[in-house]
């Protein structure tokens, strides 16, 4: 049976992307046919304002802020998806709560 692939979509903050791209790489992201670390990536504007309860790594809540962000997106097996937990994702991105998605991309 074929298995699913997926592709793993998270907005980084510029100083951190570099150092994420490599440790999913470590994991396993990025394999596609006889080649690793695969993945692409593009810059963007990341928008937010935190309310009372946030502890914002920029700016002060209850203020919108703007942040230069790399978009990265890198496929991974199943097996990666389930060793990528929140908390360590949160601990080298920096943020409080990163944004990302998973996507279901077919079989291989």
């Amino acid at each position: 049976m074929k298995e699913p692939r997926y592709k793993l979509v998270v907005h980084l903050p510029l100083t951190h992307s570099e150092m994420i791209r490599n440790v999913l790489g470590e994991l396993g992201a990025g394999k596609i046919g006889n080649y690793d670390f695969c993945s692409f990536s593009y810059l963007g504007t990341g928008r937010f304002r935190g309310n009372e309860k946030s502890k914002p790594a920029i700016g002060v809540p209850g203020e919108i802020q703007e942040v230069q962000e790399e978009v990265l997106e890198i496929v991974m097996e199943e097996i990666v998806d389930q060793s990528i937990q929140l908390g360590p994702l949160t601990a080298i991105s920096g943020r409080c709560e990163p944004n990302h998605e998973i996507v279901i991309c077919g079989v291989v």
